[in-house]
């Protein structure tokens, strides 16, 4: 079906991301994770689809600016990440609070 391999497609998603604004666009048929820098549109398309069966639409990325830390007197910088927001078909769901 895909010309990716399922096993490094897997690692490309970090995480989904829960916030005020992301739950907002769930209403919409948005999920928002993390994923990798390197990670391109089609892979981030693929690795969704197999990882939890759903067809998705769209893609939209963004790498967000590095946020600045220091420790005393040194600078540095928290590492850089890049955020995914994946349009799915209607219909399609992803069920990210699993009932307990």
């Amino acid at each position: 079906m895909t010309k990716y391999n399922p096993r490094d497609l897997a690692d490309l998603i970090l995480k989904p991301i829960v916030t005020e604004k992301a739950t907002i666009q769930l209403e919409e048929n948005k999920y928002v994770f993390d994923v990798l820098p390197k990670a391109t549109k089609p892979e981030i398309r693929a690795a969704i689809e197999s990882l939890f069966d759903v067809t998705v639409t769209k893609v939209n990325t963004l790498r967000l600016p590095r946020k600045k830390r220091r420790v005393g007197r040194f600078i540095g910088y928290k590492p850089q990440y890049k955020r995914a927001i994946v349009t799915l078909k209607e219909g399609d769901s992803i069920t990210l609070f699993p009932e307990v």
